[in-house]
């Protein structure tokens, strides 16, 4: 996959970005997306998972496929026409059949290109993805988010995330 560098932004502000549905023709930009994502996670901890060679191409044909499925959505966040951050939310069965039913969503996967965060973007695809889910009738969402990633962890807080469990590795 040939890497698609976003321009650095000039003074965009958030009022200048779309939010919308992705596209077919959006595919290798969210694949750029997810490869700068893993990296991100790299950096803060190098035990998170490591893409492959043709991570970014994988990750955008799944994306693809998955566009008209009724039980996922995957957003994006554009300026001036260029893809600059995404979201990937699905509706799954987190409760296993012993226990009391809820619809539960799973955010997947969310990332705004370095140099358009802090205005807002990330805030716009996450209130557009509940927005989406509650007309699907889901009554929580879920998300994992990296333990050293301070910034995403205030941002889940302080839009109303709490932990309600802890998940541990041991390296063998």
């Amino acid at each position: 996959m040939e890497r698609s560098d976003v321009e650095k932004p000039s003074r965009t502000h958030v009022d200048d970005i779309v939010i919308r549905s992705a596209r077919i023709s959006d595919g290798n930009a969210i694949g750029d997306l997810w490869e700068q994502l893993v990296l991100f996670h790299q950096q803060l901890d190098e035990s998170l998972p490591m893409a492959i060679e043709e991570g970014g191409k994988l990750y955008a044909d799944r994306i693809i496929d998955r566009l008209n499925d009724t039980q996922t959505q995957v957003l994006v966040a554009e300026a001036n026409g260029q893809v600059i951050g995404f979201v990937l939310g699905v509706i799954i069965d987190l409760v296993p059949e012993m226990f009391v039913q809820q619809i539960g969503g799973f955010l997947a996967d969310i990332y705004v290109h370095e140099d358009y965060r802090r205005r807002g973007i990330g805030q716009k695809l996450v209130d557009e993805l509940l927005d989406w889910y509650r007309s699907k009738g889901v009554s929580y969402l879920e998300l994992y988010v990296a333990t050293k990633n301070n910034n995403a962890r205030e941002f889940w807080d302080s839009i109303g995330g709490r932990d309600i469990m802890n998940r541990k590795r041991i390296q063998l």
